[in-house]
Order: C-alpha cells, then structure tokens, then sequence
C-alpha cells in the first residue's frame, strides 16, 4: 500500500520560509512523479508544483514561481517544497501527490495517491 506523509507545515509571519517533507513509501519511488496542491478553506484544490521522476523537470504555478522550489531526493524517497517569501495569500493546506503514469502535470485528476495534508498559515 502506497502512503505518502506530509510534514514541515506550521506557522509563520509573512516573508518567512518553510520547508514541507512529504516521505513516500510502499511504491519504488523513482516510478513516481511527484506533485504538491494546495486547498485554502472555501477554495478548490490548486496546483502548486511537480516534478518528474528524475528531478530533472519541474513546473510551478505562476503565483509561486520564484518563491517556491520543487526538489526530490530518490536516495530517500522524500519529495520537498522549500517556501521562501511567505505570502498570507499562500495559507492553505499542503498536499502531496504522486504520479504513475505522466512526467507530471498540473491536474489533480492525474495523481494517483494522496498524502493527508499539512496545514501552511502566514500571518501578516
């Protein structure tokens, strides 16, 4: 069975960094793409960021491009979202996902397992 488990959320003022973990297991990691979502309350789930099997290719919503970094580490089977300039807008819950059957991609509908999220705050 496929888990994946989020960490690193909390809360911090705005201009501050956090760095989210989301630890993989029960599947060889380097089959998977990997993504992060996020869902603020009251809003549908948006995508945040994803990258490839490899590490080699990434993609970003525009609204954290600069800001936020995608990286994986195969060796630990643990995909990371390092946030910098924290925004109060980028409070919401942070989701992991993975990928089987793309290079990645922006549609939540493509993932195929879900972590159980980890709540972001910013205050202002």
């Amino acid at each position: 069975q496929v888990q994946l488990v989020e960490s690193g959320g909390g809360l911090v003022q705005a201009g501050d960094s956090l760095r989210l973990s989301c630890a993989v297991s029960g599947r060889t990691f380097t089959n998977l793409a990997m993504g992060w979502f996020r869902q603020a309350p009251g809003k549908e789930r948006e995508f945040v960021a994803t990258i490839n099997r490899s590490g080699r290719m990434t993609l970003y919503t525009d609204l954290v491009k600069g800001r936020f970094t995608i990286s994986r580490d195969n060796a630990k089977n643990t995909v990371y979202l390092q946030m910098n300039s924290l925004k109060p807008e980028d409070t919401a819950v942070y989701y992991c996902a993975a990928d089987v059957e793309t290079s990645g991609s922006r549609r939540y509908v493509d993932y195929d397992y879900w972590g159980q999220g980890t709540q972001v705050t910013v205050s202002s």
